[in-house]
């Protein structure tokens, strides 16, 4: 399906690699972290475009709100689907703008997560 550079963020291990195949099987090029720090680095040492931020809402130290603040200051053209595993309420009650557009609930299947992520990138606008 997809030829786009997606940056997967999520902190339990077996979601993070549910979803890194579930994107590379559909030909995404799939970078992954397991904080908003350490996708901070990976997207320092990334040279080429990042087309997509999937990110956990709920995690350690950084959430997934304010990594995705800081990803699109950093790089405007990203786009940004959040994942979470609570209620649509508490997640907009975390502060995230449009969360019914741009959000999977956990938990996804690997076509549910896939066919949201291409929606997201078809898109036009952030």
């Amino acid at each position: 399906d997809g030829s786009e550079t997606i940056l997967l963020v999520e902190d339990e291990a077996a979601v993070r690699d549910l979803g890194r195949r579930a994107l590379e099987g559909r030909g995404y090029t799939v970078l992954v972290a397991e904080s908003g720090d350490e996708a901070l680095a990976v997207m320092a040492r990334h040279a080429g475009a990042i087309h997509l931020l999937v990110t956990d809402v709920v995690m350690p130290r950084m959430d997934g709100c304010a990594l995705a603040e800081r990803v699109t200051l950093l790089r405007p053209e990203t786009k940004v689907l959040f994942i979470s595993g609570y209620s649509d309420a508490v997640v907009a009650l975390r502060g995230v703008p449009g969360a019914e557009l741009n959000l999977v609930q956990k938990p996804f299947s690997i076509d549910g997560l896939a066919s949201r992520v291409r929606e997201v990138l078809d898109r036009r606008g952030p």
